[in-house]
């Protein structure tokens, strides 16, 4: 039976969305925190931490100026070198099959994440979902040239578009409000997943929301008898 989708492009958020890498930004988190005497993060706030670019969340949980936290991101990114970035990290269950999924049936797709990009090329080939995309896209490693969701989102499309896929109709798949934000920035519609790191309040605006990979499945992926 043949597959389709009521979308042109598909662009995925990778911390929350693909990608379980909580353990790591944990570890890490807490020896920058640590650092630069600042009290360390439980597990309960990794929620107001991942998602976000890091040198905006320095600022905002715990006080830092733009300065110190452009000093804590470069500190925390030598840290995450030193691990390797794919230490810990972990699909969330399902995930990798559905983007299989959607390259088999030749849905164009693309990351569109506010982590730096060269950790998300890491982790893409790590889980060998490199193949599935047609641009893989993440923020600047300062975290500040091209850091906001809404900048992330153009950038994917631009470079899907000028690999001569139709941008007309994409969809974003992330887990936190600045998704919402940032898909909504250039009509952009949001399908929220629930098994990432948000506080329920997040999804709204999202076009739709979903709490498992089927569901998600079935509003990216339509067979002939959903016609």
């Amino acid at each position: 039976m043949a597959t389709r989708s009521p979308w042109t492009c598909i662009l995925w958020d990778v911390d929350g969305t693909i990608v379980d890498a909580s353990d790591g930004i944990l570890r890490r988190l807490t020896i920058a925190l640590e650092h630069f005497g600042k009290p360390k993060p439980t597990r309960a706030e990794l929620a107001h931490w991942i998602g976000p670019p890091m040198y905006e969340s320095f600022q905002a949980n715990v006080g830092m100026s733009p300065e110190e936290a452009a000093e804590a991101v470069a500190f925390y990114r030598t840290l995450g070198k030193a691990d390797g970035y794919t230490t810990g990290a972990k699909l969330f269950p399902g995930v990798g099959e559905l983007i299989h999924e959607a390259h088999a049936c030749g849905i164009p797709q693309a990351t569109a994440s506010s982590k730096p990009e060269n950790q998300v090329v890491a982790l893409m080939d790590h889980f060998d979902l490199a193949p599935c995309f047609t641009a893989t896209v993440g923020s600047t490693p300062d975290e500040r040239t091209l850091a906001t969701k809404a900048d992330i989102v153009a950038e994917a499309l631009r470079r899907l578009a000028s690999a001569g896929v139709d941008t007309s109709r994409p969809v974003l798949i992330g887990d936190r409000h600045h998704d919402v934000e940032g898909g909504a920035a250039h009509d952009v519609p949001v399908i929220f997943v629930g098994w990432g790191f948000s506080w329920p309040h997040e999804s709204e605006g999202a076009q739709a929301s979903v709490e498992t990979v089927d569901r998600l499945r079935d509003l990216l992926l339509l067979t002939d008898a959903d016609a």
